[in-house]
């Protein structure tokens, strides 16, 4: 039966033409706003370490892609830091001693568009004594050695404070281009070029952000040419299991990830010569031995080559550790 016509007065019909125009418009933008492509994604490997009584050194890892504009720091729902995409790392200032925060990283792309925030990370900075004007000493011994073409290790000897050292500052020439805890006499510094001349100094600071003098300063070359080797994940081992329940072979990697100045989450498998599959652990990426094991088939006898790489905190991909083959029922 076809349906009877019914009159339509005319406020009614122009109110349904107005929403059906608004309908199409946003339909429209809907669209636009999808042919922009996706989102940026969540930074991974977040720290936060307190630098001083009033202070909290925040480092991410750089999110891949080449329309990534810059990233915003989140202290609780508050933004507080800007800083443009080539920079990982923001000192916070302004803070409370003894007191806790939380903060989040948030990449921006050239349209403006926010991402998801990371993980959530807290440090809580110390507390704060009679009023306190003596710098630490200068850190000793500081050396070196270049890790692949685009890192180098560095070490030094602990700096002396009448309360404590807090964090210690690398600079490269006059820019710090990093921070670690009081703790900590050595670090990895990524992201440099092949085939260039640097020039390193640490600082040590106190609770009361009094800075101590640079150390010596430590001179190194990057080889011109990179190998991976400094940069690529080491120990690696590859074996294959069958699964009773199923009746299927896997292959089972681990490795130790390479050091770096920041937190190793994602690895890419290569099989057979070709990328495999992303290994993305999050923010309880392994630090001493990564493990992760994937299906194979079902066919016993099947030899596979393999071998894993790092997605760097700064964006770019190591080298790819020692190939291994390994075969299924094996």
């Amino acid at each position: 039966m076809r349906p009877v016509p019914v009159p339509v007065p005319a406020r009614p019909y122009r109110l349904a033409a107005l929403c059906g125009a608004l309908l199409l418009v946003a339909s429209c933008g809907w669209q636009s706003r999808a042919d922009d492509g996706p989102l940026p994604g969540a930074p991974r490997g977040v720290t936060a370490e307190a630098g001083s009584a009033t202070s909290v050194h925040v480092m991410w890892n750089a999110v891949p892609g080449e329309d990534i504009e810059g990233y915003e720091v989140y202290r609780g729902s508050t933004k507080v830091e800007e800083v443009p995409a080539a920079e990982h790392m923001v000192d916070v200032v302004r803070l409370k001693p003894a007191t806790t925060y939380a903060f989040t990283v948030r990449a921006r792309d050239t349209d403006g568009r926010l991402g998801p925030p990371s993980a959530q990370v807290r440090a809580t900075t110390p507390a704060t004594g009679p009023a306190d004007r003596a710098a630490p000493t200068a850190p000793g011994g500081l050396r070196g050695r270049a890790v692949g073409s685009r890192a180098v290790q560095l070490s030094w000897s602990a700096a002396k404070d009448d309360r404590g050292v807090v964090s210690y500052d690398i600079h490269q020439g006059g820019t710090k281009i990093h921070s670690v805890g009081g703790n900590q006499t050595a670090t990895v510094v990524t992201g440099l070029r092949p085939g260039t001349r640097y020039s390193f100094t640490v600082r040590a600071r106190d609770a009361a952000d009094n800075a101590s003098p640079a150390s010596p300063a430590l001179r190194l070359t990057t080889p011109g040419r990179d190998d991976g080797r400094g940069t690529a994940p080491t120990g690696f081992r590859a074996t294959s299991h069958r699964d009773a329940s199923d009746g299927a072979y896997y292959i089972d990697l681990s490795w130790v990830p390479p050091r770096t100045d920041g937190v190793v989450t994602e690895y890419e498998v290569h099989l057979d010569g070709r990328a495999a599959t992303s290994v993305v652990f999050g923010g309880d990426a392994p630090r001493e031995r990564a493990e992760y094991s994937f299906y194979a088939g079902t066919e016993a006898g099947v030899r596979h080559r393999v071998r894993v790489r790092a997605l760097l905190p700064d964006g770019t991909w190591g080298g790819f550790c020692e190939e291994r083959t390994v075969m299924t029922g094996d």
